[in-house]
């Protein structure tokens, strides 16, 4: 009963682990590529060179904080006029896009210029 028990904790950590790097690969890169377009005005080519300090790096991110972060601007849990107006008509499938998107871009995250 207990080999029972630690296989099943196991299947259901493994489980647990597949389902969450799942949601970190749901986005496609090369759509993402496409989407962002529009995120060049602000972030520049690639989300790697903002075009003034305001504007953050978007390159080398982490998927799964842009994600958030994009879906926050989109629900209005997070504030910022501009970026609620870009992801607005955005679907899930593009804001993960986009977070897959920028965080398979080289680039520092350093805030020096």
């Amino acid at each position: 009963m207990k080999k029972q028990m630690q296989i099943l904790v196991a299947a259901a950590s493994l489980a647990g682990l597949c389902a969450t790097q799942a949601s970190f690969a749901a986005g496609n890169i090369a759509a993402g590529a496409e989407k962002s377009k529009a995120c060049e005005a602000c972030h520049g080519a690639g989300g790697n060179a903002p075009t003034t300090p305001d504007f953050p790096r978007l390159a080398g991110q982490h998927a799964d904080y842009l994600f958030k972060a994009l879906r926050d601007y989109k629900s209005g849990a997070r504030k910022n006029a501009i970026m609620a107006s870009q992801v607005e008509k955005l679907s899930r499938q593009d804001l993960q896009d986009l977070a897959a998107y920028f965080a398979s871009q080289s680039g520092s995250l350093s805030s020096k210029r």
